[in-house]
């Protein structure tokens, strides 16, 4: 067998879509029957997929608000993001998807401008085109980020509450 192949991967989620739950399922074969908070936890298990071993370390976060900053362990050396939401609640996660580096030749472009469109769409994301050269560009993605947040919390009110369950 080919030598084992180490992957890491981060679930992001709001508090209480069930984040926990999902990586203790996998990890342990287990459903907990309390609700704990968490703060984060990693959780390791090594499984064979096809002709590869991989050992996977599932990074399991504390819930994400929307004004939440991300560790760089979250950042740096992940092969992959797992989002988590509760189909129990309609609370969206504000997003703008961002393609970069406009600025290059035509022939450097691997990405059609409708294909990030069409992929901001399908997850209800902001979406824009950029170059991180232009400052008026750059700075246009912040402020959409932060109209984001402001339509998801104005769409959100109290009487949307998710609950626990």
């Amino acid at each position: 067998m080919a030598p084992v192949k180490h992957r890491k991967v981060v679930m992001l989620g709001y508090p209480s879509v069930g984040k926990s739950s999902l990586a203790i399922q996998f990890i342990k074969g287990d459903f907990p029957k309390d609700y704990e908070p968490t703060i984060e936890n990693t959780w390791s298990k090594t499984f064979v997929l096809g002709n590869d071993e991989f050992e996977l370390d599932v990074v399991d976060t504390a819930g994400q608000d929307e004004y939440s900053l991300l560790p760089q362990s979250f950042i740096f050396g992940i092969h992959g993001y797992i989002v988590v939401y509760s189909v129990a609640c309609a609370r969206r996660m504000p997003i703008v998807l961002v393609g970069n580096k406009t600025d290059l030749p035509a022939q450097c472009r691997q990405v059609k401008q409708e294909e990030g469109k069409k992929l901001a769409d399908s997850w209800g994301a902001a979406f824009m085109e950029v170059s991180a050269k232009d400052p008026e560009r750059s700075k246009q993605i912040f402020t959409k980020i932060i109209e984001e947040i402001d339509r998801v919390e104005r769409s959100f009110s109290e009487e949307k509450k998710c609950s626990m369950m």
